[in-house]
């Protein structure tokens, strides 16, 4: 009777979806952190590495073939052009710790997103984990400009930045940005009406904090990604998604008060590159003519992992700032020095090259082409596309999107990676069920 009792626990725990290690992950990015903190490994961060483990040792319990050849190229492609860059780093630890943190975010999570995820509602229960997220933090980012206890912006503290603090400005933007992505998927997808009236709910109400993020990188990126999702739903529904998306904004902007005259000012920004653009337009292109300045001076391999700081001042003019200044949302007044150019591109080809770059870019290609492709390929088969396509698909877009205005750093780099497992569970772990109507 008692081991009875001791066999049933156990094996209600097999019987869990091992989905649920990845969405511990993502719910662990609610946590708030210590006003201040800057530094130091985020509790998601961490859990990442155990989730890396479990995969292991269930595909060695199991005994199976861990991932396809294609699958097993395509995310390993990024591994050459790493090793050859942390060789030539500045010191073997910035090597070593560049090395560990590329293959966190763009192999090794990756890889055990797309093997711990079994299905479509594997893949729902994930997407609607990081839809909750965006919620929540979203929530928090509103408070903040409503109570005015946000990070400092322009003088006054109502810069929306959630739980992550003035030293991750971009933090709750790309949560927010990416929850958004998934809401729009699932409301674009085949599902029951019901899901689909409050995924695109979300959607909406995910739009407030966007912009009160006040982050034209995150801005960009999800008005590029959601177009892409309507369009591939169909030009109809494109149209007339967009002019609820219009009317919605421009309900939202009117009630904004003094909150208006600075969203527009950020955003007539976004245009302002030679004519009067702000310091942190100024900044941010100086460090990408300092970044193309470090590949020009190696071209193939780069200056080395971590390798940009250390060759900054060398290759910068004397329009670069010495710093970023942040304040508010629980925190003391801060100047942060500026250690990477906000451009992921940039920052592969100055530390990686040509070589590391052909090797990530192609990596991030592949998994796009195959996931259209075989969005494609469902929508002949079946003639509709499921919602699981259009969440990946976006991911993807958003990502490689967003990739031009940043790079990755802070807790929600993890995101990133759960980003491009979902892409690759599409691109390879899905083409058979899909097809066969699982």
């Amino acid at each position: 009777m008692a081991l009875a009792l001791t066999v049933r626990p156990t094996a209600r725990l097999r019987r869990l979806p091992p989905v649920l290690a990845v969405v511990a992950v993502v719910a662990l990015l609610a946590l708030p952190l210590a006003p201040g903190d800057g530094g130091g490994a985020h509790p998601a961060d961490v859990l990442s590495a155990p989730v890396v483990l479990y995969c292991a040792l269930r595909l060695v319990r199991d005994r199976r073939r861990p991932l396809s050849r294609t699958a097993a190229v395509v995310l390993g492609l990024p591994v050459l052009g790493l090793a050859v860059a942390a060789v030539g780093a500045v010191s073997p630890g910035a090597g070593l710790a560049g090395l560990g943190r590329y293959l966190q975010v763009f192999v090794l999570v990756p890889a055990a997103v797309l093997l711990l995820l079994r299905d479509r509602r594997d893949v729902r229960l994930l997407t609607w984990s990081m839809v909750g997220l965006a919620l929540w933090q979203g929530a928090v980012g509103v408070h903040q400009y409503v109570t005015a206890t946000g990070a400092s912006y322009q003088g006054e503290r109502i810069r929306a930045v959630g739980t992550f603090g003035p030293q991750d400005v971009m933090g709750m933007a790309t949560v927010v940005s990416l929850g958004l992505v998934c809401a729009v998927g699932l409301a674009l997808g085949r599902t029951p009406v019901r899901q689909r009236l409050f995924a695109a709910g979300c959607a909406l109400a995910l739009l407030l904090p966007l912009a009160l993020s006040f982050s034209r990188g995150a801005w960009i990126a999800t008005a590029v990604t959601c177009a892409a999702q309507l369009l591939l739903a169909g030009v109809r529904r494109a149209l007339a998604v967009g002019a609820v998306v219009v009317a919605a904004a421009v309900v939202l902007v009117g009630g904004f008060g003094v909150g208006t005259a600075m969203l527009q000012e950020r955003v007539g920004s976004i245009t302002r590159v030679t004519d009067a653009p702000d310091q942190s337009v100024t900044d941010r292109y100086t460090m990408w003519a300092a970044a193309a300045g470090m590949w020009r001076e190696r071209p193939l391999t780069g200056v080395g992992l971590k390798g940009f700081p250390e060759h900054r001042d060398a290759h910068a003019s004397l329009a670069l700032s010495s710093g970023s200044e942040t304040d508010g949302a629980g925190a003391g007044y801060r100047r942060q020095p500026l250690l990477s150019p906000h451009n992921m591109y940039l920052l592969v080809l100055a530390e990686q090259g040509l070589l590391g770059l052909l090797c990530l870019a192609g990596s991030w290609l592949a998994l796009l082409v195959l996931g259209l492709r075989g969005l494609r390929a469902v929508r002949l088969e079946r003639g509709a596309v499921p919602d699981c396509a259009f969440v990946a698909c976006g991911l993807l877009v958003w990502q490689l999107t967003d990739f031009a205005y940043a790079d990755i750093g802070g807790p929600s780099t993890v995101l990133t990676a759960v980003c491009f497992g979902l892409a690759a569970w599409w691109a390879f772990g899905s083409r058979t069920q899909e097809v066969a109507g699982r």
